[in-house]
């Protein structure tokens, strides 16, 4: 089944966008039909593993369209439409409503046994005319995905439509086998081994509220000399970050290792992982977290809820004290039976098959079906 992938951009930013995508694309059993187009961006980013990958190199002028380039998006549209009439997918994958507003015009006018997948990975702000864009396409061809149940029921509301709740999920046995043990994962940080870690993994943005961690950690050192802070991945917010470092005097205390390609491998170099965010779609590192066994302390959104029920230890994302205190809750306490309670109720096994199923059902044609069996069976690598 020949399918094209769209997403908004290349690049370290996207990367979470990116893995999601490829997972779906891992259905595919024929790999020489598989296509990936990134729309603006030049860096090569993650790997795709499989397919061709067409960097359009693009301006965000020209795919918003708005005002003077209004006219350079209608050629560009006939640009896309020519490229999708010479691969002749079955179906196409759309990274969001930015690339559904760019392609489901061009869609709409092309071969009508195209399926549309689009497939929403946060919040988006919705206009107006979206709920039009959608009816340009015929339902049975159109389906409409979140990454999770919290963000599907908020889009459906602003949508007026259905939703699929479809939630990501990673390959526990491949993302487990690629672990680092924790002396090397640490020793790759530069984190000493005797050392209490917390880890945070993550664009360094507003929204992941990284910031407040940072006080945390501040009251957190008043009791405890061997606490250590480290910051994987990197962004806006870097500089802003680095100046409360300073400002607390935290400099020995925090490793902002900047963005790494093996951040998947290094979880085990954590003691216990902080996911802050002020704003998710699902939150890949909280599953990654639960995979590599380190228990979890999250911000109270409905979409970690979603994921950990019970098991979880959630805190306001700026309540500070809040943090501390949950914090010091799972240090002094069996952080095995912690972590050991989390992978229970993640089930990742069980949340891999669903995955797998959920997509190839999305995917599947009369005449060229997803034989997702063959790639979920017993967590087999991609």
């Amino acid at each position: 089944m020949s399918i094209v992938s769209i997403v908004w951009s290349s690049g370290k930013a996207h990367a979470s966008i990116h893995q999601v995508h490829e997972q779906i694309l891992s259905l595919v059993a024929d790999k020489s039909e598989v296509h990936t187009w990134m729309l603006m961006g030049r860096e090569a980013g993650r790997d795709p593993g499989c397919g061709q990958t067409l960097h359009w190199r693009l301006s965000a002028k020209a795919l918003k369209g708005r005002g003077v380039w209004k006219l350079s998006q209608w050629w560009l549209q006939r640009r896309l439409a020519r490229e999708i009439e010479r691969v002749n997918p079955k179906a196409l994958l759309l990274d969001g409503i930015g690339v559904a507003r760019l392609i489901i015009p061009v869609v709409s006018r092309l071969n009508p046994g195209i399926q549309v997948v689009v497939v929403f990975h946060g919040q988006s702000r919705i206009r107006r005319s979206d709920p039009r864009l959608f009816s340009a396409i015929a339902a049975h061809r159109l389906k409409l995905v979140a990454v999770s149940g919290a963000l599907a029921e908020s889009l459906g509301a602003k949508l007026g439509r259905t939703v699929a709740a479809t939630r990501t999920a990673m390959n526990p046995n491949a993302f487990k086998q690629a672990l680092l043990p924790r002396d090397e994962a640490r020793m790759r940080l530069g984190v000493d081994s005797a050392s209490i870690v917390l880890g945070a993994v993550g664009r360094l943005v507003e929204e992941k509220g990284f910031l407040p961690m940072l006080d945390v950690l501040s009251e957190l050192s008043r009791t405890r000399t061997d606490i250590h802070l480290v910051l994987v991945g990197d962004g806006e917010q870097r500089p802003e970050l680095e100046s409360r470092i300073r400002c607390l005097g935290l400099e020995r205390l925090v490793t902002l290792a900047g963005h790494r390609h093996d951040a998947a491998q290094l979880y085990q170099a954590f003691d216990v992982m902080l996911i802050p965010s002020r704003s998710e779609g699902l939150g890949l590192v909280l599953q990654e977290a639960v995979l590599a066994h380190v228990p979890v302390v999250a911000s109270d959104l409905p979409v970690f809820v979603e994921q950990l029920g019970l098991s979880g230890i959630y805190v306001s994302p700026y309540d500070v004290p809040g943090w501390v205190a949950a914090i010091e809750h799972v240090l002094d306490s069996d952080r095995r039976s912690f972590a050991d309670e989390q992978d229970r109720r993640l089930a990742p096994e069980d949340a891999w098959e669903q995955f797998c199923n959920g997509y190839a059902e999305l995917l599947t044609d009369d005449s060229n079906p997803v034989r997702a069996s063959e790639n979920c069976e017993n967590g087999k690598a991609f």
